[in-house]
């Protein structure tokens, strides 16, 4: 698989993400679902604390793409759904540090939403990879 970063700007990358993913030559394409700080059981876990919930939900992404065998390094795209913008980016440098030591930059996109699936989680990650 080659990756080729695409980035018009060069501002994004100083936040730690590419503009563009261009892959070519992958054998495989992982779509994740929605990942949030949710316990083995189901439950939700960390109620209130951002920055447990971000690394968690990264915790629970990476256990997924484990099963696949891949890891954050595969990651093309990911993204970042929280009910509270403002207070994510306080915390941003939770997943920014993850992502940084795979050597990965995925394309990102942050959407503040009104609620996720249940009303204790803050925030969700949605990731694509290949491999």
């Amino acid at each position: 698989m080659e990756r080729t970063a695409v980035n018009p700007w060069p501002w994004s990358v100083e936040l730690g993400y590419n503009q563009g993913e261009l892959v070519s030559g992958h054998t495989r394409t992982l779509y994740c679902a929605g990942q949030a700080a949710m316990g083995p059981d189901g439950t939700p876990r960390h109620a209130g604390d951002m920055a447990a919930q971000l690394a968690s939900s990264l915790d629970n992404l990476e256990a997924v793409l484990g099963e696949a065998g891949m890891g954050l390094a595969d990651l093309v795209r990911l993204n970042v759904y929280t009910t509270d913008v403002d207070r994510c980016f306080e915390h941003y440098g939770v997943l920014a540090a993850r992502l940084g030591a795979a050597g990965v930059a995925p394309s990102t996109t942050m959407l503040g939403v009104a609620r996720l699936a249940l009303p204790d989680l803050m925030v969700e990650l949605e990731g694509t990879a290949v491999g």
